[in-house]
């Protein structure tokens, strides 16, 4: 069985690879000054930001194995599990690593936004690609971290440290953004993929089991996590996943009330639980019932 660290608090892992303790809250780890790093699997109660300077293989991110590549930024939240299962084996790795309390971000306003930074919920496998340049960007940021955290502490320190971090998410947000909006074969194929799985969910029955198709389960067939995929469709289509698989749907619902079928055969051919949770999403949807739809079509 693999032996797991538990990351209750960021200096449980500073501790456990020999890295200076710097704040109770607040850890910048530089993977080049360590003698003795190890590896280790981690379960996180804190988030974590793993910039790489080197190519990493077999980490792990839940039930999955992947390569992080050199000047590759990974994230984590609280709740989560990943790093490296060669449990104690000794590294001379190359990096920045910067963990933070939440309880640090408590009534403020950054912890009120954390929620809107996705990225800490992508895979290991979605991770974020830079440059030197931006690379450098990052790093500046948190050398600037580490200053105020060894300084003389004061009243403006933690406002400071809240400031300087704030800076870091919204910098990988913006790369994230150019990442995600950069036009692939992958992604152009992504769509495709996509649109084909929705009619196959229906063609193959599995919407008798699960009801109408989700983000999470579209996300998965996919083989994306439920935010980079609904970050990457947003940004390529300018809709939310949710609303493309809305789409699909309501127009499937159209051809069939159309066709003949009753609102209950049609709510049930869509894997909808009640018809009355059908015609009120097709009203919102089409403005009108779905009787009315029907007469006003067929009187046209």
């Amino acid at each position: 069985m693999k032996k797991i660290l538990k990351v209750h608090q960021v200096n449980d892992y500073a501790r456990y690879i020999g890295a200076a303790v710097l704040h109770p809250l607040v850890s910048v780890i530089h993977y080049d000054e360590l003698e003795h790093c190890r590896h280790s699997l981690n379960n996180y109660d804190v988030y974590g930001m793993f910039l790489a300077d080197e190519t990493l293989e077999d980490l792990s991110y839940g039930q999955m194995q992947y390569v992080l590549n050199r000047h590759a930024l990974m994230c984590v939240a609280p709740g989560q599990i990943g790093g490296k299962t060669d449990e104690g084996e000794e590294i001379h790795t190359k990096g920045w690593a910067l963990l933070f309390d939440p309880e640090l971000l408590r009534g403020t306003d950054l912890g009120r936004r954390m929620r809107g930074y996705t990225y800490f919920s992508y895979n290991t496998s979605e991770a974020l690609l830079m440059t030197d340049e931006q690379r450098q960007t990052l790093v500046n940021l948190l050398e600037a971290i580490r200053t105020e955290l060894t300084a003389a502490p004061d009243g403006h320190t933690p406002h400071i440290v809240i400031a300087l971090i704030t800076l870091v998410l919204e910098h990988v947000a913006r790369l994230y953004a150019r990442q995600l909006s950069l036009s692939t074969p992958a992604h152009s194929a992504l769509l495709t993929r996509f649109e084909r799985l929705l009619g196959d969910y229906y063609a193959t029955g599995i919407y008798r089991q699960h009801g109408f198709p989700t983000v999470k389960y579209c996300a998965r067939e996919l083989c994306l996590s439920p935010n980079y995929f609904g970050d990457l469709i947003k940004e390529m289509t300018g809709d939310t996943a949710s609303g493309i698989i809305r789409r699909f749907i309501m127009q499937r619902a159209r051809d069939l009330i159309v066709g003949g079928c009753s609102i209950g055969e049609t709510a049930e051919l869509l894997g909808f639980d009640y018809p009355q949770h059908f015609s009120r999403m097709f009203k919102n949807y089409y403005g009108k019932p779905p009787r009315d739809y029907v007469k006003d079509y067929h009187r046209d």
